[in-house]
């Protein structure tokens, strides 16, 4: 079991005879013997899952149990970005297959490699001697990569098919909020007027790139030595949309050493951007992003406010749910402090500058 990967969770297990037999009629010259599965422990939505066969290995990705919020974990959306970007940005893993019959895991699925390298969250492998170099160089990276990501033209791929650029962050705005509103469970103080504060400054006018939507320390994989990014994984909200809302989000899981020990431990563990020093603060992240891409950074706190409500939506969904009785994953019963915290951050954020 290598250290990203657990024994399948209670609840979340696949039927290995039904999918094996799938697998052995779909895919040329799988070798025999028995099928062993395991499932990755980070993340909290989609289900993901690594599938060995003698010395074939793949990763299939399902979305979670329970009802999903329409167009939410969308499978064969993931699978076709995939396959668009995989051949130009190759961090983004090569698809294998999307299979819709949902009898073979109880839902529409889809395969696809499985890198190796080494994923970072709240701590640093056994081995690897952390210093400030080291720290400064992944932050490096991370930016490096975003504005790759952000360099490519959209309009050569199949993203612009299913796509709708114009219009992105007012879209963006009222989608979340009234997705908020559907999952709302408690009342929070600051709600109103932060809704309000998001309405009246979104941007009229934004420039439009290829924008992950998730990216975060611990979707990337890095290679052996920490000098390269050779993974980046979570494509489900990635489209066509305002770049600065995607460094936004990027920034509103990147947290720093002085931010509140709520916002620092809301998922649990501190990440390891927030207890190793050599890592960037976010004012560095935004500021070498801003001399690589050549963008005007003067806006984000409206990005960053909106980045942090985002998150807090996708938290109150998961509670939502868990509330609901749709998953009984002890990790999201307290998931409403979590949020109620986001929301309140978000709407200090809102009428500071960088």
């Amino acid at each position: 079991m290598s250290k990203d990967t657990i024994p399948v969770r209670q609840g979340e297990e696949l039927n290995l005879s039904v999918l094996d037999t799938y697998l052995q009629e779909t895919i040329e010259n799988l070798p025999g013997g028995p099928l062993e599965i395991l499932q990755f422990s980070a993340g909290h939505s989609n289900l993901t899952y690594q599938i060995k066969k003698g010395k074939w290995e793949a990763v299939l990705r399902r979305p979670p149990l329970g009802p999903v919020a329409p167009k939410a974990h969308d499978m064969e959306r993931e699978y076709k970005i995939l396959s668009d970007l995989h051949p130009i940005f190759p961090v983004a893993p090569n698809p294998y297959l999307f299979c819709n019959n949902e009898k073979i895991v109880g839902s529409p699925f889809f395969l696809m490699e499985r890198k190796n390298g080494i994923v970072i969250d709240t701590s640093f492998p056994e081995g690897i001697t952390v210093s400030d170099d080291i720290c400064r160089r992944l932050s490096e990276v991370m930016v490096e990569q975003l504005v790759e990501l952000h360099a490519i033209d959209y309009k050569q791929t199949g993203l612009a098919a299913i796509s709708k650029p114009e219009g992105f962050m007012e879209r963006q705005v009222h989608g979340w909020i009234g997705r908020y509103e559907r999952a709302k469970t408690d009342e929070i103080d600051c709600l109103e007027p932060l809704k309000k504060w998001l309405v009246d400054h979104t941007p009229k006018i934004h420039e439009s790139t290829i924008i992950h939507y998730d990216y975060k320390f611990n979707n990337a994989m890095f290679n052996q030595n920490l000098t390269e990014m050779v993974g980046l994984f979570d494509w489900e909200m990635t489209t066509v949309g305002d770049p600065l809302a995607d460094l936004g989000v990027a920034m509103g899981y990147w947290n720093q050493s002085d931010d509140s020990e709520l916002l620092i431990n809301g998922l649990g563990q501190a990440p390891v951007t927030a207890v190793h020093e050599g890592f960037f603060t976010r004012k560095e992240f935004i500021e070498l992003y801003a001399k690589k891409s050549g963008r005007d950074v003067t806006n984000l706190n409206f990005y960053l406010t909106f980045a942090y409500f985002k998150l807090a939506v996708i938290g109150q969904q998961i509670y939502y749910r868990y509330k609901k009785g749709q998953t009984t994953d002890i990790r999201f019963a307290n998931f409403n402090y979590f949020v109620k915290n986001l929301i309140q951050h978000a709407a200090n954020v809102a009428d500071k500058r960088f």
